[in-house]
């Protein structure tokens, strides 16, 4: 017969073992917050909101977007840093925290250290584009214009130490070719002055130069990806130009903050990517530029500690600097 102490001990045991599990099942019991360090309506708040509408559905449990935006992501990024590692708080960021982290004399925080990586969501091709005046059509065509007359020529982007901004120098240095770089201030004033002939070359994403190329008032001399973007039918790849230029693209990821536990990163990995795969999030997103990317926390993990390095070191051949 089993002594009333020795039954407690066994009850202990038992219940020990199962309340982590039965803690890792029920998660989430309230709600949860996506932070977008950016704004309304860009290929990370598009897919937050994908996916906040998709695991509210299947979580059962309120799922809000906060776009935070200021300090170059900055402000946003922080929330999810100082936030508990309990799940309840995830990031959408984008390689614009690799490349701002690779020109920041400050460094409020690290994307290796103070985040968890989760997944990796969806990618946003890069378009080089040109005025319809410009005698271009492809990007050697660009070459040899550029360097028949050295620095003469100049490009937009979307301002310093941008992703946008770091292609074109991975362009420009693989191609020793001589152009010099406009800052602007976002990519709408960008795409703008490319589309006055301001500026007679740009790079931006694919859907914010779409609407110009299909009425001929842009064009573009490549597209990055290894097939013709659907929004830029026609268009050029880099590719079949023989520019196999890795990552000249813009990544999106799902984060949260540091020493999040395995079985909350699975399980929300798990989930998300349920969500993006499946056929309309797959066309609301491929409609506004951001096609499927996929890949877990260690690839996650990898490609952000291998552009961390490459763009350091870029940054400084190419001498980009904060404004």
């Amino acid at each position: 017969m089993i002594s009333p102490g020795a039954a407690f001990c066994m009850f202990a045991l038992v219940v020990a073992h199962t309340a982590p599990a039965i803690a890792q099942d029920s998660y989430p019991t309230r709600s949860v917050r996506i932070v977008v360090p950016s704004s309304v309506g860009g290929g990370a708040d598009l897919l937050a909101r994908q996916l906040g509408a998709g695991l509210q559905q299947r979580w059962k449990q309120g799922i809000s977007v906060e776009n935070k935006v200021g300090g170059g992501g900055n402000i946003g990024t922080l929330d999810v840093v100082r936030s508990p590692p309990d799940g309840y708080t995830l990031l959408v960021q984008n390689s614009s925290m690799v490349a701002n982290y690779a020109i920041s004399a400050k460094k409020p925080y690290s994307p290796e250290k103070d985040l968890t990586p989760i997944m990796l969501v969806g990618v946003s091709p890069l378009a080089v584009f040109a005025h319809p005046s410009l005698r271009a059509n492809n990007i050697r065509d660009l070459v040899s214009l550029a360097n028949a007359d050295p620095g003469a020529m100049s490009y937009g982007s979307c301002g310093v130490g941008t992703p946008h901004h770091f292609a074109m120098e991975i362009l420009k240095i693989k191609l020793a070719m001589k152009i010099e770089h406009v800052s602007y201030k976002g990519c709408s004033p960008e795409v703008t002055d490319v589309v006055a002939g301001q500026v007679p070359l740009g790079i931006a994403t694919a859907n914010l130069i779409a609407p110009y190329v299909a009425t001929g008032r842009l064009k573009v001399l490549g597209v990055s990806g290894s097939k013709p973007h659907q929004l830029l039918p026609g268009s050029p790849t880099l590719e079949s130009q023989g520019l196999s230029i890795q990552d000249f693209s813009i990544w999106y990821a799902l984060m949260g903050p540091a020493n999040m536990p395995a079985h909350l990163v699975n399980r929300i990995a798990s989930d998300a990517a349920q969500i993006l795969d499946s056929p309309t999030v797959r066309t609301a997103l491929s409609n506004a530029g951001v096609e499927p990317l996929r890949g877990g926390p260690e690839v996650l993990a990898k490609r952000i500690s291998l552009e961390m390095d490459q763009l350091s070191k870029l940054a400084k051949q190419a001498n980009i600097q904060p404004e």
